[in-house]
C-alpha cells in the first residue's frame, strides 16, 4: 500500500469520532437500598413494611439512554416493626421464602425525559410468579459521591401492583388486594 494514503488513511481514522462508551456498571448499596410497601388494612389505615436485604446491579449509558436493572429482594428480610406479622409474611399465605426466597425484577427498558429517566418497564417476580410492571421514576440524579468521590445513582421509583396476581389471596378484603411498591435505590460505580 502506498505510504502517503496509508497515513492519510490513519489520519482519517483518527478524526472519525468514535461511538459511545459502553454503559456503566453500578453496584445497589444495600445500606441505602430498602424497598417498602403500602397496603390498606381494614379500611382504616395504610400499613407499611420494608425489606432489609436487598443486592442488584444497575447498567447505564446515559448518552444512548439506555441500560438494564436488575434488583434481588431477600423476601425473608420483610420488617414491618411486629415479628409475629413477619413470620406470617414470610409464611405460605404471603411470600412463602420456603419456597420462595427472592423478589426480583429485571428490565432492559429505561425509559428517559431529556436527561432524567422517567420509567422502567420490566419484570417483577413473586412467589416465582413473574408480572411485566412500569416504575414510574419520580427522583433520579448521578454526580460524584461527597464521601468517597466514585460516580452514584440514586432513584425513587414506585408501581401498584394487586397481590392477588401473585398469588397473595389470603385475608382480601380485610387486607388490600391493591399494594403499592416502593423502591428507593443508590448504586456506586464499579
Amino acid at each position: 500500500m502506498n505510504k502517503h494514503l496509508f497515513a492519510a488513511l490513519a489520519t482519517l481514522a483518527a478524526t472519525i469520532a468514535l461511538p459511545s462508551q459502553a454503559a456503566d456498571s453500578y453496584t445497589l448499596d444495600p445500606a441505602h437500598t430498602f424497598p417498602s410497601y403500602e397496603v390498606r388494612h381494614l379500611g382504616f389505615s395504610i400499613q407499611r413494611g420494608r425489606f432489609n436485604k436487598t443486592s442488584g446491579k444497575i447498567t447505564l449509558d446515559r448518552a444512548a439512554k439506555t441500560g438494564t436493572v436488575d434488583i434481588n429482594i431477600d423476601a425473608a428480610s420483610v420488617s414491618t416493626g411486629m415479628p409475629l406479622l413477619e413470620e406470617h409474611l414470610r409464611g405460605e399465605n404471603f411470600f412463602d421464602v420456603a419456597k420462595n426466597p427472592v423478589i426480583a425484577f429485571r428490565s432492559k427498558d429505561l425509559k428517559f425525559n431529556g436527561d432524567a429517566l422517567v420509567a422502567v418497564s420490566g419484570d417483577l417476580m413473586i412467589r416465582g410468579v413473574i408480572k411485566p410492571v412500569t416504575l414510574n421514576v419520580t427522583s433520579f440524579r448521578c454526580a460524584p459521591h461527597p464521601m468517597t468521590k466514585k460516580e452514584a445513582c440514586g432513584a425513587d421509583a414506585n408501581v401498584t401492583i394487586k397481590r392477588s396476581d401473585f398469588g397473595m389471596n389470603f385475608g382480601l378484603g380485610a387486607v388490600g388486594d391493591e399494594v403499592k411498591l416502593l423502591i428507593n435505590i443508590e448504586a456506586m460505580k464499579d
